[in-house]
């Protein structure tokens, strides 16, 4: 059949590609669910002895939030939830208040708020006490009631 569309070549001197290009194998997932979902991932994986396999592949872990601006806790592995429980809980968390929890800047700033919330209740006391201090005097009655 070459012969009638190339007059003057025979189908035997045309090079041919190497016969593994030509088609590649398929392979048949090895696990229980046969479809593509995220969590049926898999790539093919040569052996040593020459043979495709598929290889599972397992999903990208996120890592550990902060619950105030959403980003991620430096100091803490990103893994998936069922690698935690492996882990020591030292491993599992930041050594602070709000650990694994929140991040370092969120719970600089819940301190700090903290602080002035205080700070400012002291300072509204010690303002009562004086204005109290300043009503008694001019009456000239001394009862203190506490």
């Amino acid at each position: 059949f070459g012969s009638s569309r190339f007059p003057g070549r025979s189908s035997s001197s045309l090079p041919r590609p190497p016969h593994s290009a030509a088609m590649v194998e398929r392979l048949a997932y090895r696990r229980h669910s046969r479809y593509n979902t995220k969590s049926n991932k898999v790539r093919l994986l040569r052996t040593p002895g020459g043979r495709l396999t598929s290889l599972v592949v397992k999903k990208k872990a996120k890592g550990p939030a902060c619950g105030d601006c959403g980003k991620r806790i430096i100091g803490v592995p990103a893994l998936r939830p069922q690698e935690y429980r492996r882990l020591k809980k030292r491993e599992r968390r930041v050594n602070r208040a709000y650990g694994g929890s929140r991040c370092a800047k969120c719970v600089r700033t819940r301190v700090v708020r903290a602080f002035l919330i205080e700070e400012q209740k002291c300072v509204k006391q010690v303002l009562a006490e004086k204005m109290s201090v300043g009503k008694e005097e001019p009456s000239g009655k001394k009862s203190k009631k506490k």
